[in-house]
């Protein structure tokens, strides 16, 4: 592995870890503390008033790191700067949704309709920015040599691919560590195929953000000390889609994502099934709170899920590197 790799991983890490203990006191002093969902599991009632929006120290965390070493090693690169652009950008609207849910207390924060028009923005800039790069707009199947041309309407797989899994991500942080763990591991399997793709410069990313999100796990394993918040479930979601299609794996993101698909399938589900039934499939959704309300202990949940996590991702990679 390339020692930059290395250095990314670890100063991101390093960076999380020593800024978390200063923000996590400034959080508390500023009220920005979390609102529970009144109805969400009761158990979770005690976590109101845990600081929130520490998702902003991980990504400073990614930037400052993914900056410096690029720049000092091989220069910024147009996929370093798509990524962080895209990275920025969904980070940018979840810390609007937490700043006016948290800080000016209107619980809902954003609108559904502004937050999607924000996205949208945002994948269709990305879409002209991969444009002047002469990027192929093809669809592979993975682990085979087919591959489908989208032409001009990849922009809207573009979009749909950037909003559709930022809000999976969004939807899956429910629970102390659940995301941190789950797309660390997602972004760490990404990093490999880059290496494997020569891709380095995404490979800094990837490795990057995981140790950025290991860094924050220290702080947000049960019981956590500090939520993400939308902040950095949105950022996360939005910069793993643009990794799978700068390194053309688009939907490869659907097997080393799994626990994003199944927890975004389970409110689909749930809602459909409401809407058209008047009956609920599960206990409650998204579907870590359906395991965690059948006995669970949210410790459980959350580990089995990143086991699920890890094993999808290694068949994924393993597969796509043989």
């Amino acid at each position: 592995m390339d020692v930059n790799l290395l250095i990314g991983f670890g100063a991101a890490f390093l960076l999380t870890v020593i800024l978390m203990p200063l923000f996590i006191p400034l959080l508390r002093r500023m009220k920005f503390g979390q609102s529970i969902r009144e109805e969400g599991p009761e158990s979770h009632m005690k976590k109101t008033g845990t600081p929130t929006m520490g998702g902003l120290v991980y990504l400073i965390a990614i930037i400052v790191t993914v900056l410096l070493v690029a720049l000092f090693t091989e220069g910024l690169t147009a996929d370093i700067l798509i990524l962080l652009l895209v990275l920025f950008g969904f980070g940018l609207i979840g810390f609007l949704d937490d700043f006016i849910k948290v800080v000016l207390k209107r619980n809902l924060g954003l609108t559904s309709l502004q937050k999607l028009i924000a996205q949208i923005v945002i994948a269709v800039i990305s879409f002209f920015l991969l444009n002047g790069t002469e990027f192929d707009t093809s669809v592979s199947i993975p682990f085979t040599d087919v591959a489908i041309e989208l032409s001009v309407v990849y922009v809207l797989f573009i979009i749909f691919w950037l909003v559709g899994f930022s809000n999976a991500v969004n939807l899956t942080d429910g629970l102390d560590g659940l995301v941190a763990g789950t797309a660390s591991i997602a972004f760490a399997a990404f990093g490999v195929l880059a290496i494997h793709q020569d891709e380095n410069a995404i490979a800094l990313f990837t490795f990057s953000v995981a140790g950025a999100l290991l860094g924050f796990l220290v702080f947000n394993k049960y019981p956590a000390k500090v939520f993400m918040g939308d902040t950095g479930s949105l950022a996360l979601g939005g910069a793993l889609a643009m990794v799978s299609i700068l390194l053309k794996q688009e939907l490869l993101l659907l097997l080393i994502g799994l626990v994003f698909v199944i927890e975004t399938l389970s409110v689909i589900l749930q809602v459909g099934s409401f809407k058209l039934r008047k009956k609920r499939i599960f206990k409650m959704s998204p579907i870590h709170h359906h395991f965690e309300l059948s006995g669970w202990s949210e410790w459980k949940v959350v580990t089995v899920f990143w086991l699920v996590g890890l094993i999808a991702a290694l068949i994924a990679v393993v597969l796509e590197v043989l």
